[in-house]
């Protein structure tokens, strides 16, 4: 047995997904987290900035929202595209000091971050995602509403998880 085809057995493909989906969504999570529970301390960092409030909320939204997404596999590649635009800005706009070791290291963790969030757009969540089971409900009660002859819309096997998804 090659390696290739014991790690098709263990579903090991899946695992790693789920692992760095993990991995990446916890630094979004913990800090949207952060910004919420100590958000007056946050507003005025942000103010200092030349961040405004509505953007603080926003930036708060997209890190809990997209982050547990991530997390989660639910609509997993729409959450990592949100998470790496935002990686990409906030390298961009905040991190341009490169004079400063620390920024330069904060613009390339943003980057890294972001490559990672359009690797996970293009594979997907993998098998062991929240998207699955709920695809699978949903492919089960369209199957029950075809057979009772109610017009069904076609399923198409999605690319990342061999599972039927409704057209979108």
């Amino acid at each position: 047995m090659t390696p290739t085809e014991l790690a098709e057995k263990l579903n090991a493909r899946d695992l790693v997904l789920l692992a760095g989906r993990l991995l990446l969504s916890l630094i979004f999570v913990h800090e949207g987290l952060q910004l919420a529970t100590h958000f007056e301390g946050a507003q005025k960092a942000m103010a200092a900035l030349g961040v405004g409030t509505p953007l603080l909320i926003a930036t708060i939204a997209l890190q809990l929202g997209a982050g547990l997404s991530v997390a989660l596999g639910i609509l997993t590649r729409l959450g990592a595209i949100g998470l790496g635009l935002f990686c990409l800005m906030t390298a961009s706009l905040f991190h341009t000091n490169f004079a400063s070791q620390n920024e330069l290291l904060h613009f390339e963790k943003d980057l890294a971050i972001a490559g990672g969030m359009f690797i996970l757009a293009l594979s997907g969540a993998g098998r062991l995602a929240v998207d699955r089971v709920l695809c699978a409900t949903l492919k089960g009660k369209a199957g029950a509403s075809a057979k009772a002859g109610t017009n069904a819309a076609p399923a198409e096997p999605h690319l990342s998880t061999g599972v039927t998804s409704l057209p979108v």
